[in-house]
């Protein structure tokens, strides 16, 4: 898959993240694999998936969707933990990702590897990189250094305290005027059809939503919390 070609695939349409962390009730790879299968069938144009399932996860998913899976692994919950080196790259790639998503922020990496290596071995091994960023200056950056695509992913997430309720489309619309051909993939807090729509009028290309799709237990406390007599 070519960057263009993915990029025409998503555009102006919906990516579904499918993923459950450890604990959590949904935290079953075949869990996973209908999850992302009733996504595709509701019209997700792409599925990401991995996270604490890793490549398992990945790999299942793959072979189950027509539709191109954005893979990802998580190693820890602090610092670079979103695929954070080139041999978590490879083994995503490895494992059928089509696109391979990875922490693109300034912080070190847990192997010491700059960026570039981790985006040249997903190229080798055929696959896309998305730069998951959280500010302005990480996307310019992850583009310069040669990322398919660049993702809202974590903006909000690496600074002191607790990331603000809704999506960052200050962001979107930065990313989108200092990068007016790049792939712009909004993600993070995208947590109604509203606030995803919002997104593509900002300037991204698509838009990403798990918790509010996928996280069954998340909204239905979302649900019992509005009745709830205060």
């Amino acid at each position: 898959m070519t960057s263009e070609s993915f990029a025409a695939a998503v555009a102006g349409r919906l990516i579904v993240s499918c993923q459950a962390g450890e604990g959590h009730p949904l935290r079953d790879t075949a869990a996973l694999v209908r999850m992302a299968r009733a996504a595709v069938g509701g019209g997700a144009a792409a599925i990401r998936c991995g996270g604490v399932g890793g490549v398992a996860d990945v790999a299942a998913v793959a072979a189950d969707v027509d539709v191109p899976v954005v893979g990802l692994t998580k190693d820890g919950t602090g610092g670079v933990f979103i695929t954070p080196t080139v041999a978590a790259a490879r083994a995503v790639a490895g494992a059928g990702a089509r696109v391979v998503a990875a922490d693109a922020t300034s912080r070190p990496r847990p192997d010491g590897r700059p960026l570039t290596a981790s985006i040249d071995a997903v190229h080798d091994a055929g696959a896309l990189f998305m730069a998951d960023v959280s500010t302005l200056e990480e996307g310019i950056a992850a583009a310069e250094a040669g990322a398919d695509a660049v993702a809202t992913t974590l903006a909000g997430y690496t600074v002191p305290g607790p990331p603000p309720e809704g999506p960052d489309l200050d962001l979107v619309r930065a990313l989108r005027a200092a990068l007016p051909d790049a792939l712009i993939v909004a993600e993070g807090r995208y947590h109604s059809p509203a606030s995803a729509a919002s997104a593509i009028e900002a300037g991204a290309t698509c838009v990403v939503v798990g918790t509010a799709i996928t996280d069954p237990q998340w909204i239905t406390s979302r649900f019992a919390a509005a009745v709830t007599p205060s």
